[in-house]
């Protein structure tokens, strides 16, 4: 398989991965709108050139965004169709925010489960508990907790989550989930308490995911981390995850 053609399925799998109930088509347009705090489950993806003018998808799409009480935010990628479409939008006065990479390990197979640190153990986490902690973690506000539940809920690609919570109190010190679909498997979410950083905890956390979904069948890994975050690219390229290639988001003034 072709590096192009592998990217391209992440991409499809990454899509599939975070599929809000609040979606629909407009034009080979795939216009999200959930109200979590995840961009990608609230944005449009251009996944086809459609046949209306941009000014009028931009129009039918902001009255989807205006109702639901959200901003329209455009996901660019190099799959975006068209491939004029970036440079179309920059033209139009839309700025350019969150440089994020995906990254991809193509073959699990040498990935060892790192060891918990002593005095933690493992808790097995539901939609509705992974929310809720990963919610607190970040002190998102309840209305998007409840986003994120329901989107992990109904999401067309199982998934799985793990904590790892401190022995004494059961205090959550990090989590995370992973998303399996055929033989890729994405990390997404993964969280450290800001107090509990710098103990391995994240490495620990994503080979153990990791290792998790390659029983399952998984042989390649991929995930999204924002092109700023040196610490969390460290940890990723030091389990094997390369950059496979960038997106960016597209947002009117208001937005």
């Amino acid at each position: 398989m072709s590096q192009t053609t592998l990217l391209s399925r992440i991409e499809d799998a990454g899509l599939n991965a975070s599929a809000p109930p609040q979606q629909r088509w407009m034009d080979g347009w795939l216009v999200r709108y959930s109200p979590g705090k995840a961009k990608r489950a609230r944005c449009i993806n251009a996944v086809a050139e459609g046949r209306l003018p941009l000014a009028d998808k931009l129009r039918l799409a902001q009255a989807v965004f205006d109702e639901a009480g959200l901003p329209m935010v455009i996901r660019i990628t190099p799959f975006t169709q068209p491939a004029t479409l970036d440079a179309e939008l920059q033209a139009m006065g839309l700025a350019s925010l969150d440089d994020t990479r995906v990254m991809a390990c193509p073959e699990l197979t040498a990935l060892r489960p790192l060891p918990l640190p002593a005095g933690t153990r493992w808790q097995p986490m539901d939609a509705h508990a992974f929310a809720e902690a990963v919610g607190g973690l970040r002190g998102s506000p309840p209305l998007q907790r409840h986003a994120h539940a329901e989107r992990l809920r109904l999401s067309p690609v199982p998934f799985q989550a793990f904590g790892i919570v401190r022995e004494d109190d059961d205090a959550l010190l990090a989590c995370g989930q992973f998303a399996r679909e055929a033989d890729l498997v994405g990390l997404y979410d993964v969280f450290t308490a800001p107090e509990h950083r710098g103990r391995g905890l994240a490495a620990c956390l994503c080979s153990h995911l990791l290792v998790q979904a390659r029983a399952e069948g998984a042989r390649t890994g991929y995930l999204q981390v924002e092109g700023d975050n040196t610490a969390a690219r460290r940890v990723y390229h030091r389990l094997g995850f390369s950059d496979g290639y960038s997106y960016h988001y597209r947002v009117t003034a208001q937005g």
